[in-house]
């Protein structure tokens, strides 16, 4: 162990789990951009960075606001615990994937972001609320910032002395 740097101690304090949920923080959300990068979705590269940026500012803004109140606290006595940081970065990318490409890619994402929200309540990182609020905060942004690849829109058209249908439909 010394050889990797690491003192005995330290090694018998790593979670197996805590190590799963980071690495799956970052890989879920790299996904998307991967996926978008190497179908040449040029678009998709957009709006992944659209989205991510919107929940992770967003996210950090609530985590500055509620810092100093009782719902900055986290189960074991740390500070911005109010909304889960790795849950957001997590749930943005799940959310793009589901939203972007559909279930099939969405559903492990969306399983992975279940996986980590569990382990940081269970590990005492978060509360319940903490990773709640994040994921619907991300998820909520991906509905605002991201479009199905393929998509197809019918909206009403109201005019003054015109009623209509405009039918969209993305390639």
């Amino acid at each position: 162990m010394k050889a990797l740097g690491l003192h005995s101690a330290n090694a018998a304090a790593i979670k197996p789990d805590l190590v799963a949920t980071d690495v799956l923080t970052a890989v879920i959300p790299l996904t998307g951009l991967a996926v978008s990068y190497f179908t040449d979705d040029i678009e998709g590269e957009k709006q992944w960075l659209r989205n991510t940026g919107v929940s992770l500012a967003a996210t950090s803004v609530l985590r500055l606001a509620f810092n100093q109140t009782s719902l900055g606290r986290r189960p074991n006595g740390g500070e911005y615990g109010f909304p889960s940081g790795h849950e957001a970065f997590l749930m943005s990318g799940a959310a793009f994937l589901g939203e972007r490409y559909g279930w099939k890619w969405g559903a492990p994402a969306y399983a992975a972001a279940a996986y980590v929200g569990y382990v940081r309540v269970h590990e005492d990182k978060h509360h319940v609320r903490d990773v709640i609020a994040s994921g619907a905060l991300s998820y909520g942004v991906a509905l605002l910032t991201v479009t199905p690849e393929n998509a197809t829109h019918l909206a009403p058209i109201i005019g003054p002395g015109f009623l209509g249908l405009r039918w969209e439909r993305s390639f």
